[in-house]
Formats: structure tokens, sequence, C-alpha cells
């Protein structure tokens, strides 16, 4: 019998793994942090490792490096769960020697096990559901009913928790918006930080894409904001705030099973900067946002009226015609009355977000910006236009 140790700190998410790896036949153990699961491997021995990367105290990155030190585990496949969006850390992973990297917001336990069984084999055991003496020949049939009914169950007691779990968002954001000072605001920025963790892997095995997406990129603000105290202003905490509120849009929507494929979306990029339309336009490909882009407002009325565009970004200072100027006329445009324009500017005083909302504007994000500030609004906005019942 080929044996697994998972080390995840979310005991709901561990559970959940360890339970289908252990009917599909693995052995398996769990631990809760990193420390723990080091001096579990060296008793347990197991065949592979699953492990999370945003581990607390020692991270997944340390534990990869301490597994590799140890001769006896050198070799041993570590299949290694991350955020999406934080690409340096999937690198430093693969860097300490990981074998596989699956994102957690996109993994549900049959994929997991799927992961398992190209990495090391079936688990070389009758299933411990199914007693030898009267198991009976499980079809594919079968295994896709088990599959469906298991995933359908984890999907409900999901959404049946959505409300509590808003609340308790909702209760730190409070807490945020009334901390005093830096240390005040980082202890609620990482409570913040853990709790959208809990989320992003909860959705994910829920199988709950759009919101484990979207989760996905709050977490990895929040991560950024948490080590980077410095880009803590009133821009991120706005962003943050707005998209605590949209996941409660989302949650409402939850149990619609035909609606978690992620929506396309045609997004149009209007800058005269070559540098900054090109840090917009990669800020969207973390999210697998697409964009065509354009140098001129001219340029951009041509392709709007060609186009049918989902999100527009705007600058705000450029030659012939300012941003807002374009925003009137893009909002004269039948088409484009209730499409989301984003103002990408340095200008963000009082008087300029005046002036955007007055021009149309839905919302604006200052330079120079977080990409990961950019990806967070533009799922938002897509994903609100894509999801809003049509007046």
């Amino acid at each position: 019998m080929k044996k697994i140790l998972i080390i995840e700190d979310n005991q709901l998410i561990a559970n959940v793994y360890r339970n289908k790896l252990a009917v599909e036949g693995y052995q398996t153990e769990a631990a809760i942090d990193g420390e723990t699961g080091l001096k579990m491997m060296r008793t347990f021995k197991p065949d592979a490792i699953i492990l999370d990367l945003m581990l607390p105290k020692m991270t997944g990155v340390d534990v990869i490096k301490e597994i590799r030190t140890e001769s006896e585990f050198s070799k041993m496949p570590v299949i290694v769960f991350s955020n999406t969006y934080l690409t340096n850390l999937i690198q430093e992973a693969w860097k300490a020697g990981a074998t596989k990297c699956i994102s957690k917001a996109n993994c549900s336990p049959k994929e997991v096990l799927d992961v398992v069984r190209n990495t090391i084999g079936d688990s070389g055991s009758i299933p411990q559901s199914r007693p030898p003496i009267v198991a009976k020949p499980k079809t594919a049939a079968t295994s896709i009913e088990e599959d469906t009914v298991f995933q359908a169950n984890l999907q409900k007691s999901f959404v049946d928790s959505l409300p509590a779990t808003l609340s308790t968002l909702r209760g730190v954001l409070q807490n945020l918006a009334k901390a005093d000072g830096e240390v005040a605001q980082l202890k609620q920025i990482y409570e913040l930080y853990r709790r959208m963790t809990a989320l992003t892997g909860n959705a994910g095995v829920a199988g709950m894409s759009i919101i484990a997406k979207m989760s996905d990129s709050i977490e990895a603000l929040l991560k950024e904001l948490y080590e980077k105290p410095k880009n803590i202003s009133p821009s991120t905490l706005r962003t943050v705030t707005n998209a605590v509120d949209f996941l409660g849009f989302l949650f409402e929507r939850a149990i619609a099973p035909d609606k978690q494929e992620f929506p396309p979306a045609n997004i149009l990029v209007v800058d005269d900067e070559a540098i900054s339309r090109r840090a917009v336009i990669y800020a969207l490909e973390k999210a697998h946002l697409l964009a065509i882009n354009a140098e001129t407002p001219v340029a951009a009325l041509k392709l709007l009226g060609e186009s049918q565009f989902d999100l527009i970004f705007l600058d705000v200072d450029m030659p012939g015609m300012t941003g807002y100027e374009l925003c009137s006329k893009i909002r004269a445009m039948p088409q484009y009355k209730k499409t989301p324009v984003v103002f990408v500017t340095a200008m963000i005083d009082f008087e300029n977000r005046t002036s955007s909302m007055m021009a149309g504007g839905n919302d604006f994000i200052g330079k120079p910006f977080l990409f990961i500030e950019l990806t967070v609004k533009a799922l938002i906005h897509v994903l609100r236009g894509k999801l809003q019942p049509v007046k």
C-alpha cells in the first residue's frame, strides 16, 4: 500500500483530500504545519507528500528545502499547492525541488487523485472502503457517479457555509478600517489573508471555480500588502473592501452550477505610453484575461466601433483628447452605456476623482499600481458584468 502525507493547515481541506485518497486505497496521514509534517515524514516514510505552500510559520518552500537535505527523501515526489498569482513563490518551489505545482483554486479532489496516480501510480491495494470478499468490480460509470455525488455534497456544504464566511470576512474588514497604526493594520490584513486562503482552498475543493478564482486574487493582494506595508494605501484598501463586497455578490450566485465556467471577456486598454499599456496588459494576463491595446483615443474609438468590449481601461492625460473626453464619447455609444470604465492615472486627487465620475467612469487606480491590485479590479468588473442580470 502506497503512503501519502498531506501537509495542510486547513483541516477541512486536508480531510477531504485524505478521505478521497483513502477510498482509493492509499494510506494517508495529515499534518497541520511544516514542522509536524517533517517529523511525521521520518516515521511514516511516505511515497509522496502533498504540501500547501501557504503555510504559517514555516513556509512550504522551507519544508521542501528541508526534505531535500535528507538523503532518504531527496527524490521523493512533492506535490505542492500554491496561489495562482504568486508566480515568484511557485518559482521558489520549483528551485527548492517541487515535483509538481498545481493551483489550489482550480483543483478538485478527483484532480488531486489523478495527479497522485500520474506521479506515483495506483495505491497498490484494494480501496479501504471495499472489503476484498464483497468488493465488486468498479466500472468507469460507477466511478464517475461516485465522484459526481461526492462533489455535489462538497458543494452543498460549501454553499451552506457562505453566510457565516461572509459575516466573518466583513467583521475583519471592519476591524481593519478601525485599525490605528501600521502594526494594527498588519494584524488585520494578516487575519483577512488567512481567511481568504481558507476560502480559496474550500472553494477549490468544492468545485466553485469562480469564487475560488476571485478569492485567489484577493489572497495574493493581501499577501503583498502584509509583506510590503509601504503598498498599503487608500487605493489598495479600497480595492480590498470592494473585493470583499463583491464576494458577497458571488456568494449569492454560488448555487448555480452552470455559472462555474469563467466567462470569456474582451478588454480594451488605452494609453499613449507603451510601458503603461504593457503593465496593464501584464496584470490582466495574470488572471488569463486577454486585452487589445490602443495608443490614441482616435484608435480606441475605431476599435470600439468594430468590436464589443466588456471592460475598458483608460489613461487620463493623453494628447489630442483626455481620458475624460474619451469616456464621454464612449458613453454616447449605445452599446457602451453600461460597460465598466476604469481610469488608470497618476492624478488621483479629489478633483480628478470627481471628473472621472462625471465623465462616466466606474472606477480608478493610481499610477504606479500593484499588478495584483489591477488584476483584482479587472476580475470584479468582468465577473459583475457577465453575471449581473441584464435589465
